[in-house]
C-alpha cells in the first residue's frame, strides 16, 4: 500500500493505480519508453490496472512485461466503462489519464493525475485532476516520490 502524508489534509492511502492506455502510457498504441520499469516499481506497493478499448490492438504485446492487469472495454461509452471498472476495484484508487472519457473515473479516484503527453489532454479533464503533469514519466516519478506529492497537494 502507498501512503501519502499531506500537511493540512488527510493522509491518502492507496491500494490501486489505474492507467488509461492510449494517450497516457502509450502513443499511437506503443508504450512510451521508461514506463514499464516505473510502473513495475509502483506495482511493489499497489495493484496496477491498465484500461483500454485497445484501439490499435497492441496492448497485450506492449504491456507483456508490466506487473499488472489489462482490462478492456467496448469503444462505445468508454467513460462509463472506465468509471464502472474503477468502482468495482476494492480499495482506494489513483487514476491517470489524458482524455475526456477519463473524467468519470477521475471522479471515483482518491487521487487523479492528468497527463499532457504527445496526444494532448482534454481541457475539461485538467480541471477535474488533483495533479497535472506534462508527461507520464513525470507522473510516475511523482507517485514514487512521496515528497513531491506532499509538495503539490499540501494545503
Amino acid at each position: 500500500m502507498l501512503i501519502y502524508e499531506i500537511p493540512g489534509r488527510e493522509n491518502i492511502e492507496v491500494q490501486n493505480i489505474v492507467f488509461d492506455y492510449n494517450g497516457t502510457i502509450a502513443v499511437d498504441g506503443k508504450l512510451i519508453n521508461g514506463v514499464e520499469e516505473l510502473i513495475n516499481k509502483l506495482a511493489e506497493y499497489a495493484k496496477i490496472y491498465i484500461l483500454t478499448a485497445d484501439t490499435y490492438g497492441t496492448v497485450e504485446k506492449e504491456c507483456i512485461g508490466i506487473n499488472g492487469k489489462i482490462l478492456t472495454f467496448p469503444k462505445d461509452n468508454a467513460g462509463d466503462s472506465k468509471k464502472e471498472i474503477v468502482r468495482s476495484i476494492k480499495g482506494n484508487t489513483i487514476c491517470l489519464g489524458n482524455g475526456y472519457n477519463d473524467i468519470p473515473m477521475f471522479k471515483e479516484a482518491i487521487l487523479s493525475i492528468a497527463i499532457i503527453e504527445r496526444e494532448g489532454a482534454s481541457g475539461e479533464l485538467l480541471s477535474k485532476a488533483d495533479i497535472v503533469v506534462k508527461s507520464i514519466i513525470d507522473a510516475l516519478n511523482i507517485l514514487l516520490n512521496k515528497n513531491m506529492v506532499k509538495a503539490t497537494l499540501r494545503s
